[in-house]
């Protein structure tokens, strides 16, 4: 459970570091493709071919090329065939996460989706109704169920321990990622795998489109005074979650350390944010002070940004209301700008994103603006920039009124 900035756990706190991380987008599979594509400004949205598309408002997606199945031992060809495309994209970040930590065996799972095996119950539902054989059909049941694919998963990894799934709309991979680092700063685990995924699905992306929350055009523009619409894509990001202490006991070297995480409820509307962004300023406002640090030390903000004309307002003044005076300083974009909203896996990815800029030492532009909005009192980010980046805050929202920060920092210390 998240915490109020006003209670925050009494308990002494570990240090907690991400030591692996693994990430499978539209951009491409894995760390160095993503940071590739990320770092050189590139979209990556393409004609959707999944299913037909032909009677939606829109075509196009951020559509991944799906991974071939990796050689692991023990892991049978049909044990891959039936997982649905998010598991296998999942599979493939969580075990890229897992081979640069150095890491198998025991260890809790913390899972975050919104759509879970969608694409398995889709293709059940359309066999049912076309009358045709009922061959498969029990599989498809039984292989609907997330924990089910989250099981299989975790054992073709060789990893074993508790699983845990949360499904909080469009927050739910950053939630996964802050409740395993609640999970080992308070001592309750060493070390967790953690992370969120979604596939593209008929339902979701035409239920999304039938309310009219896609761009027309297929290109999102977050941040311009004439956005109009979110685009859909999909991906898994994971992180592996360790104790400071655990990891220099093994001598692994972390990518970050996690500074805060912070969640809140906006109960202002079902799908509307508060126009002023107030759930997303305490959850911003919390997450910094859990880490200690001032608004004006952030070098980064990678925003939710979904490119919608209501959430980059109230994301926005939210900022504006964090930053105070020192507004003009926080440098800001929205990754969503080039490989489209992941919806349950948004915020694990983009938290992974936040890892390659650290690593890197450069920052992600906000693609497509074409004249950013008065609400941009901040530097947005609209071209990639080389500079010295060391603590970064990502932010996620969901339906429903999730919202979720994240804060890491590159210097790792006690």
């Amino acid at each position: 459970m998240a915490y109020r900035s006003d209670q925050l756990p009494s308990i002494p706190a570990r240090p907690v570091v991400i030591t692996g991380a693994g990430i499978h987008t539209s951009m491409g599979g894995g760390w160095a493709e993503n940071a590739e594509g990320f770092r050189a400004g590139r979209t990556a949205f393409r004609e959707v071919d999944l299913f037909d598309v032909s009677r939606q408002r829109v075509g196009t997606a951020g559509q991944a090329l799906m991974p071939d199945m990796p050689a692991m031992a023990g892991f049978p060809k049909k044990q891959w065939e039936r997982m649905d495309r998010g598991t296998r994209m999942a599979l493939t970040a969580a075990r890229e996460a897992l081979e640069q930590a150095g890491l198998k065996g025991a260890m809790p799972i913390m899972i975050g989706t919104s759509a879970g095996a969608m694409p398995i119950g889709e293709a059940y539902y359309n066999q049912a109704v076309e009358g045709c054989s009922k061959r498969g059909q029990f599989l498809r049941v039984e292989s609907y169920q997330p924990q089910r694919q989250m099981t299989a998963m975790a054992r073709a990894l060789g990893i074993h321990g508790p699983i845990r799934i949360i499904s909080n709309a469009c927050a739910s991979g950053a939630n996964a990622i802050g409740h395993a680092f609640q999970m080992v700063r308070e001592g309750k685990a060493d070390r967790v795998l953690a992370g969120g995924y979604d596939a593209l699905s008929q339902m979701v992306f035409g239920g999304f489109d039938s309310l009219q929350a896609l761009s027309p055009s297929g290109i999102p523009r977050p941040f311009d005074a004439a956005r109009d619409g979110l685009a859909i894509g999909e991906g898994a990001g994971f992180v592996v979650v360790e104790a400071l202490e655990s990891a220099i006991a093994r001598g692994a070297k972390p990518l970050a350390q996690i500074m805060a995480y912070a969640a809140a409820t906006d109960i202002h509307h079902l799908t509307q944010p508060h126009p002023e962004g107030d759930a997303a300023l305490m959850t911003m406002s919390a997450a910094t002070k859990m880490a200690g640090i001032e608004p004006g030390q952030i070098d980064y903000i990678n925003s939710h940004g979904t490119g919608t004309p209501l959430n980059d307002i109230a994301e926005g003044r939210a900022i504006q209301r964090l930053a105070g005076v020192d507004v003009s300083n926080i440098k800001v974009s929205s990754t969503k700008s080039a490989i489209g909203h992941l919806l349950g896996g948004a915020g694990s990815v983009e938290s992974v994103i936040c890892l390659l800029t650290l690593e890197g030492q450069w920052l992600p532009p906000s693609l497509n603006v074409r004249e950013a909005d008065e609400v941009c009192t901040f530097d947005l980010l609209r071209g990639t920039r080389e500079t010295t980046v060391n603590t970064v805050l990502t932010n996620s929202f969901g339906f429903g009124g999730a919202n979720a920060t994240l804060i890491f920092r590159k210097e790792v210390g006690a």
